[in-house]
Parts: C-alpha cells; sequence; structure tokens
C-alpha cells in the first residue's frame, strides 16, 4: 500500500492538544494588522478547538499523519 501524501498547508493550521482535541489558528491573521487595535490583534493570536465533526473527518483524510 502506498503512503498518503500528506497536504502541507492543513498541516501547517492544524494540530492536535494533548488531550486530542483539533485546534485551529484564527483565518486572516496577517491582513492589515498593523492597522488594527490592540484587542483585535490579540483575539487573532488565540488557537480556537474545532468541534465540527465534518471538518474533522477531512482533515483526517488530508493529513493522515498529524500526530495526535
Amino acid at each position: 500500500m502506498p503512503k498518503i501524501k500528506t497536504h502541507k498547508v492543513t498541516a501547517k493550521r492544524l494540530r492536535y492538544s494533548g488531550t486530542g482535541k483539533l485546534l485551529r489558528t484564527k483565518v486572516g491573521k496577517s491582513h492589515f494588522r498593523r492597522r488594527k487595535p490592540r484587542r483585535v490583534r490579540a483575539l487573532f493570536s488565540r488557537t480556537l478547538v474545532e468541534e465540527n465533526a465534518g471538518i474533522r473527518r477531512r482533515v483526517k483524510k488530508l493529513v493522515p499523519y498529524l500526530k495526535k
């Protein structure tokens, strides 16, 4: 059975927590970030837990070797 290629962009944007939850960063982090208030910039640096089951299934197919 051949190896499955990893979708590199997905691997860079997502990771698993120690408890197995899928974590993602906010979208649009770098677009006009200098002009935004400090409070808004701080919101972009947070990681969010991905709770949508469909997205979790898709990530498992795109990045099968992502460390859990």
